[in-house]
């Protein structure tokens, strides 16, 4: 009965926000007969995690099934495999080094299993292996760099061969490999720049000595300053490099924060994400290396685990917005990340903290959740569109995909930040409605599927703040919240078509994403 009086109660709430907002429709026109290209692998080609060791719980890997059945990536990046609490490195009394692999074949086991390969990040560094303490986070990454050389060499040459042995070369061929993570940050290196350029010439040797045709890159950046210095580093010196690694975050405020715990204000710029993307495309291509890929290792609205922005309805238009014009432009933008259970700032006490995931602990799929499998939803090849919050799709089997948004970024006022305003109830405006037409269907009897996030569709955060915030969870009350956010069909119907026209007109409030799926019966 809990669950039949929330459907109910959402039902009633929605009411109004079908009301015409009286602003000029937006029309969004499309031929099926104009194809513009494949559609394009970058927005669901990889996604990311927190560390290695959290892959080994059976939640985690729970969601992991779940995000893999209802999206599909291809690759998953995390920190931490060469951490302590993965046991992969030792020493005995006499300083000679010893490996040990299980825990990490457990984890490759189980994605290769739920058909996702690794992204290798190679860190952090073993506390036997490490030249100092310093580390970062609650479980302790240790970022010193290595003291001996040619014992790290030693490690990344025997855990590659590990792999060629345990899942054969044509495997671990198709996998990525980048050297550390973020070392333009203190925070996260604590050896000098050149330590680093160090360290990634020797992995990436490393790398191609086992295996020529394995695919290695860096620096895995914070910011931008270090790329072109890496890449006249590899020139230089001839080291070996496939694609250059970054990470970018939608904020104007804040550095820093392992701890997460210091402000951070959403950038409104139409260029926030964007800008980055394209500047490392162009320093890329300006290079003696042009033909590196380029992946975003990681990216987000915002770079802290607790930011309520992560739980909002408005985090689905800004993913979607930033990956159709980033997706030219890079080879991979990794969303960071697939699921709440992240513990960089340690175990979290409440549902909804603003975590990064795409699901938070118990399983709920968030307004971000629904981006991504929106576009799973999409077809193999794009329709020329007039309209830049859009994308058009069309499959072999004749059905045809309109999925379109509103992103209307609105930043905290006066001195909030992200921590006050977005952790508040955002009841949102009304937009213009959207008058979708797609000509040059064939003629026939079509099924349409609507589907939609916004303001209290598929919400689960602004239902949570309605049941009261509860800091603890019943089964009933995880029960309602997935209820809400199910990702059900608000509305299917059977159309007959017989000019090959399809035209609807769809209500819209700001921050609302829709996908019309017309297949063919």
């Amino acid at each position: 009965m809990r669950n039949c009086a929330l459907v109910f109660a959402l039902a009633l709430f929605a009411a109004p926000l079908i009301a015409q907002s009286g602003l000029p429709p937006r029309e969004i026109v499309a031929d099926v007969s104009h194809v513009a290209g494949p559609h394009s692998s970058t927005p669901l080609m990889t996604v990311g995690a927190g560390r290695a060791n959290e892959g080994l719980r059976a939640d985690w890997q729970q969601q992991l099934a779940v995000v893999q059945k209802e999206i599909g990536f291809r690759y998953l990046r995390f920190h931490g495999l060469l951490h302590d609490d993965m046991g992969v490195y030792d020493e005995d009394a006499s300083g000679k080094p010893t490996y040990n692999f299980q825990y990490v074949d457990a984890l490759y086991d189980a994605l290769l299993a739920l058909h996702i390969r690794p992204f290798v990040e190679l860190s952090f560094m073993p506390a036997k292996l490490a030249s100092g303490t310093k580390t970062v986070f609650w479980w302790k990454a240790n970022v010193t760099p290595p003291k001996d050389m040619d014992k790290w060499n030693g490690l990344i040459r025997a855990l590659l061969q590990h792999w060629r042995e345990r899942y054969g070369e044509d495997e671990i061929a198709q996998w990525y490999y980048e050297v550390w993570n973020e070392p333009d940050l203190d925070g996260f290196w604590s050896g000098t720049q050149q330590q680093y350029l160090d360290l990634y010439r020797n992995t990436a040797e490393d790398v191609k000595s086992v295996c020529r045709r394995c695919r290695v890159g860096g620096p895995a950046s914070a910011m931008d300053g270090l790329q072109p210095i890496w890449l006249k580093f590899i020139a230089d010196n001839h080291v070996p490099a496939d694609f250059l690694s970054t990470h970018t975050y939608g904020v104007i405020k804040g550095a820093f924060d392992a701890d997460g715990k210091a402000g951070t204000v959403l950038d409104v710029s139409p260029d926030s994400i964007v800008k980055r993307v394209r500047g490392s495309r162009s320093v890329i291509d300006s290079s003696a290396t042009p033909k590196l890929e380029l992946h975003y290792t990681e990216w987000s609205t915002s770079y802290t685990p607790s930011d309520p922005i992560h739980d909002q309805y408005i985090s689905a238009p800004f993913i979607l917005q930033k990956l159709r014009e980033t997706s030219p432009l890079a080879q991979s933008m990794s969303y960071w990340t697939f699921t709440d259970i992240f513990e960089e700032s340690g175990p979290r006490f409440t549902p909804f903290h603003g975590g990064f995931g795409l699901i938070n602990y118990q399983g709920i799929r968030k307004p971000s959740f629904f981006a991504y499998k929106w576009l799973a939803q999409l077809g193999s090849e794009d329709i020329e569109s007039n309209d830049r919050q859009s994308w058009i799709t069309k499959s072999g089997d004749g059905s045809v995909q309109a999925l379109f948004w509103n992103y209307t970024a609105i930043a905290p006022p006066g001195d909030e930040t992200n921590q006050v305003f977005y952790k508040q109830e955002q009841p949102s405006n009304p937009a213009p409605s959207a008058d979708l037409k797609i000509e040059g269907l064939k003629s026939g009897r079509y099924r349409v599927n609507v589907y939609r996030t916004g303001y209290r569709q598929n919400d689960a955060y602004t239902a949570y703040l309605h049941m009261g915030s509860p800091r603890q969870l019943t089964r009933a009350q995880v029960a309602e919240l997935q209820s809400a956010a199910s990702g059900a069909p608000v509305e299917t119907r059977d159309v007959d078509l017989k000019n090959g026209v399809f035209t609807e007109r769809f209500e819209m409030h700001q921050n609302d994403t829709v996908l019309v799926i017309l297949k063919r019966e």
